[in-house]
């Protein structure tokens, strides 16, 4: 198992089976760690803590990679501390011909020490801009690693990021790995050290889909059954991504069996596999470098989709399914109802973009697309019965599209209307700063009116919203864009959608869902995000969508001249134990504020706008492959996946108002 995560990888130069300290170059210390944790593992709330978990487990993929391990056990003990346990060659033991220490002990004390850096540990590694157990050692009150290899078992321990017992051996061992225990810092993370099991079994899930025939185990110490065994999943898939493009079909009709094809050349490896459905989205492939989910994109989802495009627009003209007169099949049409996986491997993976999530590598592409277009190309000719509807969707899309585009152009030289002006019920900011300016996505007129009233017009936007806008999930695209909600939507941010989008264009960089505390407000916020996913997913991986938290309650005092409220409360599990804080309740009356226009202008902005006071939920999409499971389910149009999910989580449902 390496010990070090990181953007470069390098081809590797010894023998095959060599791993030593020879291999670990060090490139610098590990100071800064403690003091800015944000800048290494992204924040020190839930996310940044479970990232810790993914470091260590990341290096014992790269084993699995490099075909040394093939099984890998993570433990969430009854005190939250984590065990992550690998059947790999073990981290090398003896000393670094540097640093004249253990290997082990640089690669959990010095950061960016690993068998990667140096071009000798391994030809392809994951990992993203992370760093490694070294990390994971410093944010740690406690970290015990042990080591087996060469026959015997070795044990080292830390504290704090420094070493309190050094290299020791404690017995024999027949078998080689590595076994990482770590206690999370509380000093460190103190919003929580609580581990979630779905969010860890999701990332799992995940990684076993991209590496066939990895078995990742995942348990749960702190619930048990009856005979006292702790909650377990396991997940290994013998398939990989074809087992993958299937998990993401779950629910929906297919079209086709899963396509799969591969291809490699000096530059590295590419696995495809693809599936259509009878779903109407566009952006349901997911692309992968090295195991990393590049949530952006990059020049190999680039090659996908123009070989995807041209590949489906030769065989549909070679057919006769689109004739000398008709128009090309856009991306979109090629890729309506699509699923696919794309799985590159390089040795030397360049990762740029707001987040580092896009891969840069230009050579890559060329890879890809010839694989596509191979590959595809191979399967539509080979089986025709599918390859039929496959093109018979695409050209209903095209169909569609087009007699969409005429009504439009008809309606706009009949009104005169630009349709690039922006909606008539926009109150838009002054400022033209996409960082500094936030729109208000609010439902109705009422609500509209009282957050045009309170909003601050130099950088908050109000768009409000006429009754709940299309379910996105159950109409093609061009359906869709009938909708003048839709529309106004997106000419108000700015960025287009489909092939057309650009996310650089957004007018605003905190798009905010700002609906009604009740079951209607939910499902406005609920079909809201919807579209978000489906049109324009780069928003959230951007951290441009957010969820306003408007109060449940307020206090105020009973008889009082002011009407001021004195406080507010903004979940409803809260009413009770806040209430018990005042000697005598009975002097307040309860105001439950089930609309956003129930509030004046002045409340609305100091409970839910202001910057200040208010309190945002920022969206994002950590597991990709589960986002768009459930929205599925969710939103779609076969009733038995939603039935089963309602059944599964109703006990979950905090309140219900009626």
């Amino acid at each position: 198992m390496d010990a070090s995560r990181d953007e470069g990888v390098s081809v590797a130069k010894s023998s095959e089976h060599e791993y030593s300290g020879a291999d670990i170059q060090v490139l610098e210390g590990l100071e800064a760690v403690r003091k800015r944790p944000g800048m290494y593992i992204g924040s020190t709330g839930p996310r940044g803590l479970h990232h810790l978990v993914y470091e260590v487990v990341d290096n014992a993929v790269d084993e699995a990679l490099a075909g040394y391990c093939d099984t890998i056990d993570v433990w969430i003990r009854r005190d939250n501390s984590i065990t992550v346990v690998d059947n790999g060659r073990g981290i090398p033991i003896d000393k670094h011909p540097k640093e004249k220490i253990p290997t082990v002990e640089v690669v959990l004390t010095i950061l960016h020490a690993g068998g990667k850096f140096g071009g000798e540990g391994y030809k392809v590694s994951g990992g993203l801009h992370g760093v490694g157990v070294s990390v994971v050692n410093a944010l740690s009150s406690k970290v015990v690693v042990d080591v087996r290899r060469d026959g015997k078992e070795y044990e080292i321990a830390f504290e704090y990021g420094k070493t309190s017992e050094k290299l020791h051996e404690v017995g024999k061992s027949k078998h080689t790995g590595t076994t990482v225990s770590f206690w999370p810092d509380p000093t460190i993370f103190t919003e929580s050290t609580n581990y979630d099991f779905e969010t860890l079994a999701n990332r799992f899930r995940e990684m076993a889909f991209l590496n066939k025939g990895l078995r990742i185990t995942l348990h749960d110490e702190r619930v048990t059954d009856p005979e006292g065994n702790p909650r377990t999943e396991s997940f290994m898939y013998k398939g990989g991504i074809i087992d993958f493009v299937q998990y993401l079909n779950q629910g929906k009709e297919t079209l086709n069996k899963p396509i799969y094809f591969e291809a490699e050349n000096e530059n590295g490896s590419v696995e495809i596999a693809m599936q259509w459905n009878e779903t109407y989205a566009t952006n349901s492939v997911l692309a992968f470098a090295n195991n990393i989910n590049t949530h952006e994109g990059g020049t190999h989802l680039e090659g996908f989709k123009n070989a995807v495009t041209r590949t489906i627009n030769e065989y549909a003209r070679a057919k006769k399914f689109l004739k000398e007169k008709d128009s090309n099949l856009t991306g979109d049409d090629a890729r309506e109802g699509l699923a696919a996986v794309i799985s590159v491997k390089l040795h030397d993976p360049q990762f740029e973009g707001q987040t580092k999530t896009k891969l840069g590598n230009t050579e890559i592409r060329g890879l890809v697309q010839d694989a596509v277009r191979q590959g595809l190309a191979d399967y539509l000719e080979e089986n025709p019965t599918p390859a039929k509807r496959i093109i018979t969707k695409a050209t209903a899309a095209l169909r569609l599209r087009e007699q969409l585009r005429k009504v439009k152009e008809k309606a706009r030289s009949q009104s005169g209307l630009d349709s690039l002006s922006l909606p008539g019920k926009l109150a838009d900011c002054s400022s033209r700063k996409p960082e500094e300016s936030e729109i208000f996505i609010v439902e109705g007129d009422s609500a509209g009116g009282s957050a045009k009233q309170a909003r601050d017009r130099k950088y908050q936007a109000i768009l409000p919203l006429r009754g709940k806008i299309l379910n996105v999930e159950r109409v093609n695209p061009h359906k869709a864009m009938t909708s003048d909600t839709i529309n106004s939507l997106i000419t108000a941010i700015g960025t287009n959608i489909g092939d057309s989008f650009d996310a650089d264009k957004a007018r605003y960089h905190r798009i905010i869902i700002m609906t009604d505390a009740d079951v209607d407000g939910a499902h406005i916020r609920c079909l809201l995000l919807t579209f978000f996913y489906r049109y324009m997913p780069e928003l959230i991986n951007r951290g441009y969508i957010y969820i306003a938290q408007p109060p449940i309650f307020g206090l105020k005092k009973k008889n009082s001249r002011n009407p001021k409220i004195e406080r507010y409360i903004y979940e409803e599990s809260a009413l009770s134990s806040v209430l018990s804080e005042y000697d005598d309740p009975s002097k307040f009356d309860v105001q439950r504020y089930k609309g956003l226009g129930e509030m004046d202008p002045e409340q609305l902005w100091e409970t839910t706008m202001e910057p200040a006071t208010r309190t945002l939920l920022q969206v994002n999409i950590d597991d990709a492959a589960e986002a768009e499971r459930v929205v599925s389910e969710l939103m779609g149009d076969i009733v038995e996946p939603r039935k089963e999910f309602i059944q599964k989580h109703a006990r979950d449902v905090r309140f219900l108002d009626i």
